[in-house]
């Protein structure tokens, strides 16, 4: 393979496509930003466990992401990522993928060799003592106690990324793809003083690691908003980013390494701090958008009527049934209160605007109902189970369900994070562009 030493750009955004059939929709909310002056690099993500629910493999995100940006026309870069892989999930995503997000979050809290730990320690004497981010007010004391703490927490993690990091280096040469570590799916928070610890270990390990996904305070559950203190958040969130700065100061990381926000579609009220951070320090950010678009496809369906919608309320009635096998995979990441699920016989009764408004998130919607689009978000299994009378309705009314999917990446997500548009300027800049199309 060629050496191409890929670089992720300042801006880009995680877009996951269940079922395969929304690229080209995803990657005209990209059109559109860049239409708006702001460069935002598509990256499509689908893991393991995806691929096993639908029955899918790699090479389809592969092609379906080749074939929209071939009909668009899209000449920018543009990345297929083997979403949360381990050591032992890497193998099938070798030929498809460019951009690895290598998750070590079940190897955080097991105990690293004392060796392993005196080494780093050794290895670190500038990490003790006072620590002066050079882009933030803030300083941070570093007892050699506290260094051996955060060393035996997470260096067997960092050591498992860098295991899984030359699997894939071996497969596809230096250079040729995104290597993104993820901790974020775990009990607690890292800090920054953390983040910066954990910096250098994989530094140590060789990694060029482009963008990190650390685990944020507050609740970041699936296609709903954030649940938390928004001033705590941005406080951290720039305290990471200067910890970034220094890192890549000192350790000699990529100088465009950057944050990467999982689960971050629908996080309405923390996009503001994020966008203004990224103006204060100049940095970047990776917004993992993930799973919101098969909620599109449902809004889809259920906007047009007919089939369609008769197909979205036997696909709730299905997950109601199912609930509790289909939110076990995602426990941490959801929080459904039972009494808020509307029975599937009330829903069977309901209007295509009444199953839409209760599904789409709009914020300040006071007929949005979260525990519905939560078991909704974690019920692609049944549309999959579904096979060919879900993938051909959404073919057949692909016209409606892609303008959901582009209005909701950009209007909701791309305007807000990237240019700063609150919601009055960012619907009048999409309804410009869908009259212009």
């Amino acid at each position: 393979m060629d050496h191409r030493e890929l670089k992720l750009s300042k801006y880009s955004i995680g877009t996951g496509d269940r079922f395969a059939h929304q690229a080209k929709a995803q990657l005209q909310a990209c059109i559109m930003a860049l239409d708006s002056g702001v460069e935002v690099i598509p990256v499509w993500n689908k893991s393991n466990r995806e691929h096993t629910i639908i029955g899918s493999q790699p090479m389809t995100v592969r092609q379906a992401a080749d074939a929209a940006v071939k009909a668009l026309g899209w000449n920018l870069p543009y990345f297929c990522d083997a979403d949360h892989i381990t050591l032992h999930t890497v193998s099938p995503f070798l030929d498809a993928c460019d951009f690895y997000t290598i998750d070590v979050a079940d190897s955080i809290g097991r105990p690293a060799s004392t060796n392993d730990i005196e080494d780093f320690v050794a290895r670190h004497p500038e990490l003790t003592g006072r620590i002066q981010f050079e882009v933030a007010s803030e300083a941070f004391e570093i007892t050699p106690q506290s260094l051996r703490r955060t060393a035996r927490k997470y260096l067997a993690a960092v050591k498992k990324a860098g295991e899984v990091y030359r699997t894939i280096e071996n497969a596809k040469g230096k250079g040729n793809f995104i290597p993104e570590v993820s901790m974020d799916e775990t009990d607690s928070a890292q800090t920054p003083v953390e983040l910066l610890i954990i910096l250098a270990a994989i530094a140590d390990e060789g990694i060029p690691v482009q963008t990190i996904a650390p685990k944020f305070s507050g609740r970041f559950n699936k296609g709903v908003d954030y649940v938390g203190d928004v001033e705590q958040f941005e406080r951290e969130f720039a305290l990471d980013v200067a910890a970034i700065a220094y890192a890549v100061a000192h350790f000699g990381l990529p100088d465009n390494l950057k944050l990467s926000v999982h689960s971050g579609s629908d996080k309405y009220s923390i996009y503001p701090a994020i966008h203004t951070t990224m103006q204060h320090f100049g940095s970047g950010v990776h917004l993992k958008t993930a799973g919101t678009t098969w909620l599109e496809e449902l809004i889809g369906l259920a906007e047009a009527g007919g089939e369609g919608l008769a197909l979205a309320k036997d696909i709730y009635s299905e997950a109601f049934a199912h609930r509790e096998e289909l939110c076990v995979p995602y426990a941490t990441v959801i929080d459904i209160e039972t009494s808020r699920l509307p029975w599937p016989g009330k829903v069977r009764g309901w209007t295509s605007e009444q199953y839409t408004e209760a599904l789409r998130h709009v914020a300040g919607a006071a007929t949005f109902n979260s525990s519905f689009r939560q078991l909704l978000h974690v019920g692609f299994k049944v549309a999959a189970h579904m096979g060919q009378r879900y993938t051909d309705l959404i073919e057949a009314n692909q016209d409606v369900i892609a303008r959901n999917v582009t209005e909701n990446l950009y209007d909701r997500h791309i305007a807000p994070v990237f240019l700063g548009l609150n919601q009055a300027q960012h619907n009048h800049v999409f309804a410009k562009e869908a009259a212009r199309r």
